[in-house]
């Protein structure tokens, strides 16, 4: 079960729910701002919350690292990780000891790792109810099987491009929900190299 929530977590198809209600209207240049707040963030480390449509709930702590690098480390007792090397994704269940890889590119965490990412192409807001809630759901209409991308943003002066990111919500095919939530943000920090590597636990393969 854990191997499939983190699973959820890092390629499944998005939709944010909970944070912000439909409206009418959507403020114009929101999108702007977003593609602001990400050519401004460098690096971002923060605590998260994820819970599938049951109610289960992990924790753990996300790095990223831009261009193309991110780290999901779950709460001690939970065999999994995802790395995120520039290239590609790769999820490590330690339980198991197996490895799985695929393309950054075919994942919707593209759209947060990629600083070249166009969103005008592939992004739009979503209107909200609260004007200091900011949703962007981004899908890629050429590749509908890489999923949909809902991000939340709260309205912050303090934070790169006046925008802190909350969480996404991950809903797969099979119409599974995982709710992603974040706290005690922090952008640009330094982060070393080595936050991005990995044992690997297969027989007879080289570690990272």
């Amino acid at each position: 079960m854990f191997r499939r929530l983190a699973f959820a977590l890092a390629v499944a198809p998005i939709g944010l729910a909970g944070l912000a209600a439909p409206a009418a209207i959507a403020a114009p240049g929101d999108l702007d701002r977003v593609s602001a707040h990400l050519q401004a963030v460098n690096s971002l480390t923060a605590d998260f919350s994820q819970t599938d449509r049951a109610g289960k709930v992990l924790t753990g702590t996300l790095t990223i690292k831009r261009p193309g690098k991110i780290r999901f480390q779950y709460q001690k007792g939970i065999p999994l990780l995802i790395v995120g090397d520039g290239k590609a994704l790769t999820m490590i269940d330690y339980q198991v000891n197996q490895v799985q890889r695929w393309p950054i590119g075919k994942s919707p965490l593209a759209v947060l790792l990629d600083p070249a990412k166009n969103l005008a192409g592939v992004a739009k807001i979503v209107p909200s109810a609260d004007d200091r809630i900011v949703v962007v759901e981004a899908r890629d209409p050429k590749h509908p099987e890489f999923g949909v991308l809902t991000l939340a943003f709260v309205r912050n002066p303090s934070a790169p491009g006046g925008l802190m990111l909350q969480g996404w919500v991950a809903l797969d095919a099979q119409n599974n929900r995982t709710t992603i939530r974040l706290s005690n943000q922090k952008f640009n920090m330094a982060v070393p190299e080595s936050a991005f590597q990995w044992r690997d636990p297969r027989p007879k393969a080289r570690g990272h």
